[in-house]
């Protein structure tokens, strides 16, 4: 065999072992957008809210990116990937990474009093940076409501927010209780532009948004509605879609300024779970809940929630800004995150989508769980039909199973029609058996079902419930 022959059948072997890889590969693929896509059309569909935009990332990179439903209703404009949208108090984090930055150029200390940078707040020489970033000061929030008030409207300057709302007794003694308020990021974007020199949006760009290839993020805050191409959108009650109030510029500073598209969003989430931008330490910083004084957890880091989620870590921030709603959710020791970004504010859109597309990422798809989740479909099929195969069940499920069980299973399943999705999304220990949840979405609604497997295979349980 010549060389050339034999790098050739070397380069064949290779490829053979190689297909089955990327025929999983291009499977999992596909499962993840059918999921995603059956999911945001369903809560799209449910909700009435005009669009989404939703990025997921999968082993530390992009895997889909696609957009639903309306950016603008009149003239009707198609939401598409590459539009920006409002992410409202997302962009805290953004705020804590400058701080931290910082830090880590010797400018400052989260430890620090308030007063050193900003002079007049009220105990600003006990209440330090660290608990401005951790939702922990004290300081009253000038933005509690979910509309915007007609103050608002107008613009104004974050140094008038503070003098109206920073000088005004603290609502607790700092430290002992944990309330979210805008105040707080309000006074530590001031404190980035006197610890650096430079405008606080100059410093997010240049430090932040520049090195990690952010090319579609603006300053929302100062450029207003115009700069984003969906309209955003608001309802009285349950009335029609009306286009949203729009707050005045300097309100959202470095509490909620920022606009850009989810697969931007999605290049932060990559640097946090690379850990790329910031040092270790200050990742950890920002990840690792602060504790009260009284030793309670507040399940907050710095400028983000932290905690646990069906088993897995997650560092999550929602936002809200006049017409948009927004959820990120990453799960930095599984390499994966979620973005999802909507145009109407006070709903729950995209918390529902995140969290949804959230639960299917973790789903096991060997071949034992494809056979369960076939089986736990047909089951469900059944039920539809008032039938259930009892072969599948335990004596104290057969009995759970009784006559006037299956008559309620069929006259509320059957008019659903069928599932467009059954997945499994989780699976853990319980009491000796093995517990599965799957969720079934439809066109409208979503549901949950959760079984309990003996050893044998036999089901000792398998019960549904609306997801949440």
């Amino acid at each position: 065999m010549t060389i050339r022959q034999f790098r050739s059948t070397v380069s064949l072997l290779a490829a053979l072992a190689a297909a089955p890889a990327l025929a999983q590969a291009q499977d999992a693929s596909a499962r993840l957008a059918a999921n995603v896509d059956s999911i945001a059309n369903a809560v799209l569909a449910s909700t009435g809210v005009p669009s989404a935009t939703v990025a997921v990332v999968m082993h530390g990179q992009l895997a889909y990116a696609q957009a639903y439903g309306s950016a603008k209703l009149d003239p009707h404009v198609a939401a598409t990937p590459d539009m920006r949208y409002g992410i409202g108090s997302i962009s805290k984090q953004f705020t804590a990474a400058c701080v931290l930055l910082l830090q880590q150029d010797g400018k400052l200390k989260l430890d620090d009093p308030v007063s050193k940078y900003v002079p007049g707040l009220t105990r600003g020489n006990e209440v330090t940076i660290r608990q401005l970033l951790s939702h922990t000061s004290g300081y009253q929030d000038f933005w509690p409501q979910d509309y915007v008030p007609p103050a608002m409207e107008k613009a104004i300057t974050p140094q008038a927010i503070l003098d109206h709302w920073a000088k005004q007794p603290l609502d607790f003694e700092p430290g002992t209780r944990w309330q979210y308020s805008n105040t707080n990021f309000e006074i530590a974007a001031l404190i980035v532009e006197k610890a650096s020199g430079k405008p606080f949006f100059q410093f997010v760009r240049t430090r932040v948004l520049e090195p990690l290839g952010i090319t579609t993020a603006i300053d929302f805050d100062a450029l207003g509605p115009t700069s984003v191409q969906p309209t955003g959108y608001m309802r009285y009650g349950l009335g029609p879609l009306r286009p949203a109030t729009s707050t005045g510029s300097g309100w959202m500073y470095g509490a909620g300024e920022l606009a850009m598209t989810a697969s931007d969003l999605a290049k932060w989430d990559i640097a946090m779970i690379k850990q790329s931008l910031l040092k270790p330490e200050s990742y950890r910083a920002m990840e690792t809940t602060v504790l009260l004084k009284n030793g309670t957890s507040a399940n907050y880091g710095l400028g983000v929630d932290v905690d646990m989620s069906g088993g897995h870590r997650t560092v999550e921030h929602s936002g809200e800004v006049a017409g948009f709603t927004a959820e990120n959710i990453v799960y930095p020791d599984d390499s994966a995150a979620v973005i999802v970004l909507t145009n109407q504010d006070a709903a729950p859109a995209s918390t529902l989508i995140a969290t949804s597309i959230g639960r299917t990422l973790f789903a096991t798809e060997d071949a034992d769980t494809q056979n369960r989740t076939a089986r736990a479909r047909a089951i469900f099929d059944g039920l539809q039909h008032g039938t259930i195969d009892r072969s599948f069940l335990t004596a104290d499920a057969s009995a759970y199973f009784s006559a006037q069980a299956l008559i309620d299973f069929q006259s509320t399943l059957g008019p659903l029609g069928a599932p467009t999705a059954f997945v499994q999304t989780a699976q853990h220990e319980r009491g000796g058996m093995l517990e599965r949840i799957y969720r079934v979405t439809f066109a409208g609604r979503s549901l949950r079902v959760w079984t309990y497997e003996m050893a044998d295979g036999k089901l000792e349980q398998y019960q549904l419930a609306p997801a949440g």
